[in-house]
């Protein structure tokens, strides 16, 4: 009776059970890594020569102007509140779309992504020809006195329709990844589909809300087309991106690109962020 004299058999995880690899597989990783090296190449490049650009001058002004300081608080509280009214409309639209099946479920999904792939200056461009051209838009301005245009609520709106996508993206993705098993066993336990959500769905998809809170809020904060177009910078209505704007426009590129960095550091801390906290809970399209 023959045997197998090169067939070994040990625990898995030893070098007798790891894929041989030959050349073309070598070649083929290789080339995997060089873009990807490439790709980061380029990006730390770039960010590199921004800083290599300005001065300890610039630095110092973006960092005391008052005009600076005041668009920093401006982006902060717009965004932050932005973001609570996106993540107020994420969880029960998540959830809805993660868990419901109705008419028209397809084409609410589509429209959820919209603002996500169409250009951000349609957003402003949008609001502005609703509160402006339209009886609805006037009623709302002019009769009950609620006015967005060239105002901070215009910014939150802004904000809130261009960047709510990702919060409610980021909790249909988590709602998802939450075993519906578990609900139904909570349901079997007598729980009612209220009580099931919130002892478990809710604390298991929390990090993925989480997540996309973050990102959302990193979106609002970077908004730049459509608050020049609905919002635009007078009377001291400006954030962080409208004001690297104007530094550009009148040569204070080296300004401009402080506080271009400052908003680089935002989002590299708002992407770590979203990597510790979220893990796979990421925004999938």
């Amino acid at each position: 009776m023959k045997t197998a004299a090169n067939t070994s058999f040990g625990p898995p995880g030893r070098a007798n059970d790891r894929p041989v690899r030959g050349w073309r597989d070598r070649v083929f990783s290789a080339a995997s890594f060089f873009f990807v090296s490439v790709f980061i190449v380029f990006v730390l490049v770039l960010i590199v020569a921004d800083v290599l650009y300005i001065d300890s001058q610039a630095v110092l002004t973006a960092l005391t102007s008052r005009f600076v300081l005041g668009a920093l608080w401006m982006s902060v509280w717009t965004s932050s509140l932005s973001t609570l009214l996106a993540l107020l409309f994420a969880v029960p639209m998540g959830y809805a779309l993660s868990r419901f099946r109705f008419p028209g479920r397809f084409l609410a999904d589509a429209v959820v992504d919209l603002p996500i792939v169409f250009p951000p200056l349609v957003v402003g461009l949008t609001l502005l020809v609703f509160f402006s051209q339209t009886a609805l838009g006037r009623w709302i301005q002019d009769d009950l006195g609620i006015e967005f245009i060239f105002q901070p609520k215009g910014i939150v709106l802004c904000q809130f329709v261009a960047a709510a996508s990702f919060a409610i993206r980021s909790a249909k993705t988590a709602f998802d990844d939450v075993d519906l098993r578990f609900e139904n066993v909570a349901l079997t336990l007598g729980c009612m589909q209220w009580g099931s959500f919130c002892r478990v769905s809710l604390p298991l998809a929390r990090n993925g809300i989480i997540a996309g809170g973050i990102l959302t809020w990193a979106r609002a904060m970077g908004l730049f087309g459509p608050l020049i177009i609905f919002v635009g910078t007078a009377g001291g209505v400006r954030v962080l991106s409208t004001t690297i704007f104007l530094e550009q426009s009148v040569g204070n590129l080296e300004v401009a690109l402080a506080i271009a960095l400052l908003l680089i550091l935002v989002a590299l801390i708002a992407v770590t962020g979203i990597r510790l906290v979220g893990g796979s809970a990421m925004v999938k399209l």
